[in-house]
């Protein structure tokens, strides 16, 4: 074969292997001795969100934001001591700052003498596998809100429906719990989804200044009213209006939030004409509202319109197994935010969160993390990270950082059903109740766990 020949040769080779590159689903780079990108395929520029054009000579780590970039990188690794990487896990962070789980495979280039003009890397994005991962742990996610508890669920199960229904919502829950979150869940499966959603809370603000806020005011109707100013219900129009702490407003306020919800009609403040409302309203509270009506706090009729479906938000301590995925959660999307690469949690740290009572509920939980952040650059947060009241609470002298989330998930589990079995004069009915959990579930766990009950329960006590 002449020259010639074997150019034209090397040629057809090289665009049938540039063919081959383009239409594979995996992501490939090359770069230069320099670490600039010289390729980078139709796949990367998917995954990553960042175009070819935009990459080409760039230095990879500036293009390629990967977890393992700044102090293990692999492709270094491989150029380094000539051996490739396989499949090594990581994340990068793509063009629109969210977080992609990936594989990383590393090989050497070398020119037609053997020597090394530079390195290719392939990743594959685990997106998917990552989603199945969950699924077969039992873990599910609805926008911000991530459990595996089966109370929430079922809550979770019925949020399609409820989100297709125009009927009001009544959100009951500790403060903390994420009742906002699961109002805006609500509002992002609905027809209304396009348009606003707006809240507001209720608690935070005298009756006079509330008034004004729900409804609006018109030029004059008080001191300093110079021009007109919508309220939430008119900037709402169209979407859903969120009302937190509806349990704390006023009775003339009461009045008039019934005759939005019958009448779909409301006056500005200073107003003398009606105003039409097409929306949705949600509320929530963390009061006993069926106590407050008994009490003459709160209108009966009033209750009933907003109680159209009622959906109830179980405490953190009562689905302590999900404090191991929520820590999973907010650290991705601190490290989203923040732009770090923070690995995880140490086994020491997690045991005491995973103790803890949580008063502040998910909001804590995820106060605590954000405040770890800002002690932990990178690796994982360890205990020296904790505010000193968990720390200092939970703090044993002979802990020791060995174990899988698994295992301190496991123990905190049995923590929770001993308390509640004692606290219920070991009922099981009545402990499966306050843990929010089936009774065979909790009858099938304490054989499980091999705890020990009292010949006489709580029941033939009771009787007694």
């Amino acid at each position: 074969m002449s020259r010639v020949q074997k150019k034209n040769k090397t040629a057809e080779i090289g665009s049938s292997a540039e063919a081959i590159l383009e239409s594979i689903s995996d992501g490939v780079f090359t770069v230069d001795q320099d670490w600039r990108i010289a390729s980078f395929n139709r796949a990367a520029e998917i995954i990553t969100g960042i175009s070819r054009k935009a990459a080409l000579g760039k230095v990879c780590s500036d293009v390629f934001r990967a977890s393992m970039c700044e102090a293990d990188c692999a492709l270094r690794h491989t150029v380094k001591t000539g051996k490739p990487v396989i499949d090594k896990p990581a994340f990068i962070v793509n063009s629109a700052g969210n977080r992609i789980p990936i594989s990383v495979s590393t090989a050497i280039l070398r020119n037609e003498s053997g020597a090394i003009i530079g390195g290719a890397e392939t990743f594959r994005d685990l997106t998917l596998v990552a989603e199945l991962r969950k699924e077969l742990e039992g873990r599910f996610s609805i926008g911000d809100i991530v459990s595996r508890s089966s109370v929430l669920r079922r809550l979770f199960d019925l949020l399609p429906q409820i989100a297709l229904s125009n009927a009001t919502v009544l959100i009951h829950g500790e403060t903390g719990t994420g009742k906002e979150l699961l109002a805006r869940a609500i509002h992002n499966h609905s027809p209304r989804k396009h348009k606003p959603f707006i809240s507001l809370n209720c608690g935070a603000l005298p009756d006079s200044l509330l008034e004004s806020e729900l409804f609006g005011y018109v030029r004059g109707a008080f001191t300093g009213a110079n021009r007109d100013k919508p309220g939430r219900f008119a900037l709402a129009d169209g979407g859903t209006i969120f009302l937190d702490e509806i349990g704390d407003i006023s009775p003339s306020l009461q009045v008039k939030l019934l005759r939005v919800i019958q009448e779909k009609t409301y006056e500005p403040l200073g107003g003398t004409s009606t105003r039409r409302s097409d929306v949705r309203i949600i509320t929530a509270t963390h009061r006993d509202l069926p106590v407050l009506v008994r009490k003459g706090l709160f209108r009966e009729d009033l209750f009933y319109r907003l109680n159209v479906f009622k959906m109830e938000l179980p405490p953190l301590r009562a689905r302590n197994d999900d404090i191991p995925i929520l820590i999973e959660h907010f650290i991705a999307r601190f490290n989203r935010l923040q732009g770090k690469s923070v690995t995880g949690i140490s086994a020491a740290a997690l045991s005491l969160l995973v103790a803890h009572d949580y008063p502040g509920n998910v909001r804590e939980l995820e106060n605590i993390i954000e405040r770890a952040f800002v002690f932990c650059e990178t690796g994982k947060i360890e205990r020296a990270h904790l505010p000193s009241d968990i720390t200092g609470q939970h703090a044993r002298p002979d802990a020791q950082p060995e174990g899988s989330i698994k295992t301190h998930t496991k123990a905190a589990e049995e923590q929770a059903i001993r308390t509640a079995l004692k606290k219920h004069g070991f009922n099981r009915l009545a402990a499966a109740r306050a843990l929010a959990m089936h009774k065979t579930t909790l009858f099938r766990k304490i054989k499980s766990l091999r705890i020990d009950l009292p010949e006489q329960d709580g029941r033939s006590v009771a009787k007694a």
